[in-house]
């Protein structure tokens, strides 16, 4: 069986690379990669690292893209791979303008397609802006939905998904996520040239580690989130580490409003290992990404989500994150509380190691891609006879 396995975004590959391995290891599976690079420049390090090369690179990317040329550019890209390599099923990952795109794609040409993280839901198709849309029209599109978990399941049971479709396999992202970890724990040389990189921090200063990219925070919002950073940066205690999306909606506020502030460095976009190693070291992740909530919690580390809600609220009700917005005294209230309470920091910390740990994790179970005894067997072991398809295939090992 073969199996067109598409993405373009970093958190994309971090995701699906895990599972990639897992389909070239089985016998009865022949994965074929495609890449778009809508993140072009932030592809490379993880490809490297999971030792992946693409079948096919589409180079989609352009200074200052649009949706509507990276949706159409997508389209015509896919289809040209998908003519030539004429998979069973076309594989895609998350919320992305490339995930729902190929998967048009896929069902244009009559493939079945598989959702990796499918269910995922803030009910506001504005919130996040475009995602949200992208996954729901991806979720009702797919033949197979591997949701990260059983609330997940449950908002597909919600929208007449049938339940022979769903199987709950826990998160990808942890999977690379512990790979990442434990290479950093057995690979001193790397880990102190990581420090060396990063020699300009202050051991003795708390870090303050910041991600914002999301479009429905473009104007006030990235405005707002750059004001209660000001405040923070007036404390003598910490130091903020803000690694800036390289579109010029979020450099130009960004870099207006923080640039020569003395606890404040702002770096260019970094790669996915030395991210990790940051997470690691920070002491509060403030943050509007998706992936990061279930990474943070996973090395025990506090978020506090600058969005008004999230497709993640398993995480939210187990206390391991906290929704703040981009109100800047939300902000800085939040960041106040962790660094200056240690009964707060304290309640954050724990819940948010066992948020992850077996067998009794509320969300977001690792593991999904690279053990078949605990998620890759209902990942890809699933019976689909029944369902629409090329093939009479089953997806087995």
């Amino acid at each position: 069986m073969k199996i067109l396995v598409v993405f373009g975004t970093r958190p994309e590959a971090i995701k699906m690379a895990p599972v990639v391995k897992a389909l070239a290891a089985s016998e009865t599976i022949h994965p074929v990669l495609c890449v778009t690079g809508q993140h072009r420049d932030m592809l490379a390090e993880i490809l490297n690292f999971f030792e992946l090369v693409p079948d096919h690179d589409l180079a989609l990317m352009r200074p200052e893209q649009d949706l509507v040329y990276l949706t159409t550019a997508v389209l015509r890209g896919v289809r040209r791979v998908l003519a030539a390599e004429k998979p069973d099923w076309v594989l895609v990952h998350g919320d992305t303008t490339t995930a729902m795109a190929a998967t048009l794609a896929g069902f244009y040409a009559g493939c079945s397609i598989g959702h990796v993280e499918a269910g995922l839901r803030t009910g506001d198709l504005r919130q996040p802006w475009p995602e949200e849309m992208n996954r729901s029209v991806i979720d009702r599109i797919a033949d197979r939905l591997f949701a990260p978990t059983a609330s997940a399941r449950d908002n597909l049971l919600r929208e007449n998904v049938s339940a022979a479709k769903i199987a709950v396999t826990g998160n990808t992202v942890i999977d690379a996520l512990f790979a990442v970890r434990d290479t950093l724990e057995r690979d001193a040389g790397l880990t102190r040239a990581l420090g060396q990189r990063f020699g300009f921090l202050d051991p003795a200063k708390r870090l303050v580690l910041v991600t914002g990219h999301r479009r429905e925070s473009f104007g006030r919002g990235f405005e707002g989130i750059c004001a209660g950073l000001r405040r923070i940066a007036e404390r003598a205690d910490v130091e903020i580490v803000y690694p800036v999306h390289l579109n010029p909606a979020v450099q130009r506020p960004v870099r207006r409003a923080l640039t020569g502030l003395p606890n404040v460095h702002l770096i260019e976009p970094l790669g996915y290992v030395a991210f990790v190693y940051l997470m690691r070291r920070s002491h509060v992740i403030l943050t509007d990404s998706g992936g990061i909530q279930e990474e943070a919690p996973a090395l025990g580390k506090p978020v506090l989500v600058m969005r008004e809600v999230t497709e993640r609220p398993e995480a939210v009700a187990a206390g391991t994150v906290s929704l703040v917005g981009t109100d800047p005294q939300r902000i800085y209230d939040a960041v106040t509380e962790l660094l200056d309470s240690p009964e707060r920091y304290a309640a954050f910390c724990p819940r948010a190691q066992s948020l992850w740990r077996r067998p009794r994790q509320p969300a977001h179970p690792g593991r999904a891609a690279a053990q078949p005894g605990i998620a890759c067997a209902p990942l890809f072991g699933l019976n689909l006879e029944g369902h629409p398809q090329r093939t009479a295939e089953r997806l087995d090992f």
